[in-house]
């Protein structure tokens, strides 16, 4: 009977532990994603390089996006300067004694630029 039993054979147990359980499963899911990771092969010199292209246009379309927000803003900046002088100019057509102190008293120069108004 002995000759007929193989050695080495596993044994089946009837109750297993579910620490050991669950020690089993995690041992056999890092051997499977080791085995994974040996089996990948090697990026090709075209993939490597096509991904650094990528970053450099990626990089390029920042720059050149930071470029057009601050050129917007210093044409905003122009045109509200410009707008600005602009009212002031017409604001001295329109009221030209605004510029008087309101506590003084009036002189002559007051009065001719009241009556004009």
């Amino acid at each position: 009977m002995a000759l007929l039993k193989k050695p080495y054979t596993y044994t089946r147990m009837d109750f297993e532990d579910p620490e050991e359980k669950k020690h089993r499963k995690a041992q056999f899911l890092i051997y499977k994603v080791l085995e994974r990771a040996d089996a990948q092969r090697r990026p090709s010199l075209l993939r490597v390089k096509l991904c650094q292209l990528k970053v450099k246009i990626g990089r390029r379309l920042k720059r050149s996006r930071k470029r057009m927000a601050l050129m917007v803003s210093k044409a905003r900046l122009a045109v509200y300067k410009r707008l600005m002088s602009q009212l002031r100019s017409l604001e001295a057509l329109v009221w030209p004694c605004r510029d008087q102190a309101i506590d003084q008293p009036p002189t002559s120069e007051t009065l001719s630029c009241i009556t004009t108004t």
